[in-house]
């Protein structure tokens, strides 16, 4: 009976030690892709190929997990396409992760990951859509993300300019832009050249399948409005908490209890105010701490505590979400924001690690779809980037290649 006894506690305590390791996606924190030497980090990579660039993230565990990574190549529509792994990759993939470390100093303790590419193991042949997955030892998925690989075949110039409907002339930016090959002859484009244009990063909200307006001689001319335009938005909100322990402009106050957290001032619906310019980096973030060379694993976690005075008027069944290129600009309920009657507030607490990020309010309806500028505004001034990529199939080809990129900033925005 003892010896049974013991045998069964042996088998409790491993079972709940295995549990107690278990790894699950919310405990995956501070997904970004990132350039050398560009602190800036994003969620989406745009880059010529052979161009380098890195993936992190952190695991808000102290265990030393075994990760792993695998590669999609996708079409314009970001379905797999279908080429196989030895026609778009030199190497191979389902590879094990060997470069994290563990936090240091900290209060959340946390591992961190990062992937180089290309590296000894991967690297890519072809052009086009990439889909990342980071997958545990059994297999399952924690997280994906896109980027984009481009070959320099063509030049893109942009212009943003404001709606010709004066409906919409003070609140909407309209992206105009021609295609010039260069290193490549587009047959019969109206069939083979594929178009995406999105705004800050977001891949969700993005223009897609405009067919060129005209040629002229080997260009490529997209001046439509309608069919280009975006809503203005509002510049991004900010803070920064590299200094946890500080207050500042956008910063009232901070507590320690298992780990720290910040308050930040109460923001204001910004829809019936005046446009006022502040500068951001379009919806981006980047990890830093005082006094450290290495934010990677020495930049703590802190409760991040948001509020918003509830907007004068709104349906009940809206919801309101905090978003960024530091969330991948997810809807989510990770991201929603519980309203407080006592104060008045929709409020949000978000764990983040410290650095400075751009954020913003989105409101949505009970389709789940956002109603721009209800919180904040649309403004023609706004600064926005905009990004264009060309696609092309050529007759007999078996995948979308990405043949030139543009980059627009409405900071030039033109009549």
């Amino acid at each position: 009976m003892k010896k049974t006894f013991i045998l069964l506690s042996i088998f409790y305590l491993v079972v709940n030690f295995t549990f107690s390791q278990s790894l699950t996606p919310d405990l995956v924190k501070s997904i970004s892709f990132q350039k050398p030497n560009d602190n800036i980090a994003s969620n989406l990579f745009i880059g010529t190929m052979g161009e380098s660039f890195k993936i992190s993230f952190d695991v808000l565990s102290g265990f030393e997990y075994d990760l792993y990574y695998e590669i999609e190549h996708c079409d314009f529509d970001w379905e797999k396409s279908g080429l196989l792994k030895s026609e778009y990759l030199q190497g191979f993939d389902d590879v094990k992760i060997e470069n994290y470390f563990s936090s240091f100093n900290t209060y959340q303790i946390y591992t961190h990951y990062n992937i180089n590419f290309p590296n000894p193991n991967t690297s890519f042949k072809k052009s086009g859509n990439y889909i990342i997955k980071i997958l545990d030892e059994f297999g399952e998925e924690l997280f994906r993300r896109k980027f984009i690989l481009y070959e320099n075949l063509s030049t893109v110039q942009s212009e943003i300019k404001r709606s010709r409907d004066i409906k919409f002339i003070h609140e909407k930016q309209v992206v105009n832009f021609e295609v010039n090959p260069i290193n490549i002859q587009f047959n019969n484009p109206a069939k083979t050249v594929k178009i995406k244009v999105f705004k800050n990063n977001d891949l969700n909200y993005s223009i897609e399948n405009i067919k060129p307006q005209y040629n002229l001689g080997k260009k490529l001319i997209y001046k439509y409005d309608n069919e280009l335009s975006f809503w203005g938005g509002n510049e991004y909100l900010y803070f920064e908490n590299k200094f946890v322990r500080n207050t500042n402009i956008k910063i009232r106050g901070f507590d320690l209890n298992e780990i720290y957290s910040n308050y930040l001032y109460t923001d204001i619906p910004r829809k019936n105010k005046k446009y006022t310019y502040n500068p951001d980096i379009n919806g981006g973030f980047l990890f830093d701490v005082s006094n450290s060379s290495n934010p990677e694993f020495e930049a703590d976690y802190v409760n991040v505590n948001f509020s918003l005075k509830k907007p004068d008027i709104i349906d009940s069944e809206t919801k309101f979400y905090i978003v960024g290129d530091f969330n991948n600009h997810e809807i989510s309920e990770n991201y929603v924001m519980s309203y407080n009657p006592v104060n008045e507030l929709y409020e949000s607490v978000i764990k983040l690690k410290q650095g400075f990020y751009n954020y913003k309010y989105v409101e949505v309806d009970s389709n789940s779809e956002i109603i721009h500028g209800k919180i904040d505004g649309n403004f023609d001034e706004t600064e926005n980037e905009y990004n264009v990529i060309v696609y092309y199939r050529n007759y007999g080809e078996r995948y979308d290649r990405v043949v030139g990129v543009g980059k627009g900033l409405s900071q030039y925005i033109t009549n």
